[in-house]
């Protein structure tokens, strides 16, 4: 029995360390060149009207590494990742996943061919069950096709296996007793669960989550955060964009800083957060503070609430003033 409950233990720290020791020679610049990317993307630009929302020179994901894709408001983050899934199309640039152009592919044969992505909004099929909105996850079901549906047996087989894994899935991320409830009934964290399980029914090798734990309550975080963890120890790459600081530090191997549609720095966590070009990007005019920096980061925040109010009151002030005049 000891052999069995140190060996998940072991198999983290191994693929932990091994996504750390693949990144330790690579350059803290942003584009940097990783020893084996999987996805690779080159000048890539979105624009909408005037303002180009994206402009990505280049950027390489390291397989089987959990990359944190962060920036403030207004970064372009969200845009990049519907241009990398298919659910946007760029005006210029190209990419690549596994060697394979996916540039202007759509969003279900980028998913078909094994990167798959959650949002920031669930989209669970509210008037579904779980365990229909679960088997909608599986890839290349014979029954979609109108001739084999008529034929039970050329599918059914493969139905039951599909069940039987989406039952397996529900089962580790908690839902298994919820699997015959509809989507609609489950609470927003367990909707993000829903989620990021269904992502799992086509076995991919790149998962990218788009802010997993907005919205999800404090008892469901570190439930979250084990499920993304672990998404590593099966040999998946992860990309996912979060403004959690804390939850970056915890589980990201490398992190990609976006401002203004641009990549502005690259590196693991602590590196990143010390970086004079992101403190530019979140803090604007406050340089002097570290984000890796708990203590300074709170007293900035506070600093930051004083001038707002000050601003209010000084607006107050303006505006009182005009009505005595008035």
């Amino acid at each position: 029995m000891a052999g069995d409950t140190t060996a998940p233990a072991a198999a983290e720290g191994t693929r932990k360390q091994a996504a750390t020791r693949a990144l330790a020679d690579v350059p803290r610049v942003p584009g940097a060149e990783k020893p084996d990317p999987v996805l690779v993307a080159d000048g890539v630009v979105r624009r909408f009207g005037g303002l180009a929302a994206v402009s990505v020179d280049h950027v390489e994901v390291q397989r089987g590494a959990i990359t944190a894709l962060i920036g403030p408001n207004g970064a372009g983050k969200t845009t990049f990742f519907n241009l990398l899934t298919g659910f946007d199309r760029p005006d210029e640039g190209k990419w690549s996943f596994d060697g394979t152009d996916l540039a202007r592919v759509p969003a279900h044969k980028v998913a078909r061919r094994g990167m798959v992505r959650t949002f920031q909004l669930t989209k669970a099929l509210s008037r579904l069950t779980v365990m229909q909105n679960m088997l909608l996850g599986a890839s290349g079901q014979k029954g979609e096709s109108l001739l084999r549906a008529a034929f039970a047996g050329t599918w059914r087989s493969q139905e039951k296996a599909n069940t039987e894994r989406a039952m397996e899935l529900l089962g580790r991320f908690k839902l298994d007793t919820k699997a015959d409830d509809f989507a609609g009934s489950l609470s927003g964290g367990q909707r993000k669960l829903l989620e990021m399980a269904r992502a799992l029914m086509s076995d991919p090798q790149v998962v990218m989550l788009d802010e997993p734990m907005a919205g999800v309550n404090p008892a469901l975080t570190q439930s979250l955060l084990g499920h993304v963890k672990d998404l590593r120890e099966q040999g998946m790459t992860v990309l996912f964009v979060e403004h959690d600081m804390d939850m970056v530090r915890d589980i990201a191997d490398w992190v990609v800083v976006m401002a203004q549609g641009k990549v502005v720095a690259e590196g693991p966590p602590d590196s990143v957060m010390a970086d004079p070009a992101v403190i530019e990007a979140y803090l604007g005019g406050h340089h002097d503070v570290s984000l890796a920096d708990d203590s300074a980061a709170e007293a900035l925040e506070r600093a930051v609430e004083a001038e707002v109010e000050a601003e209010i009151a000084a607006e107050h002030s303006d505006d009182d003033a005009k009505g005595g005049r008035a």
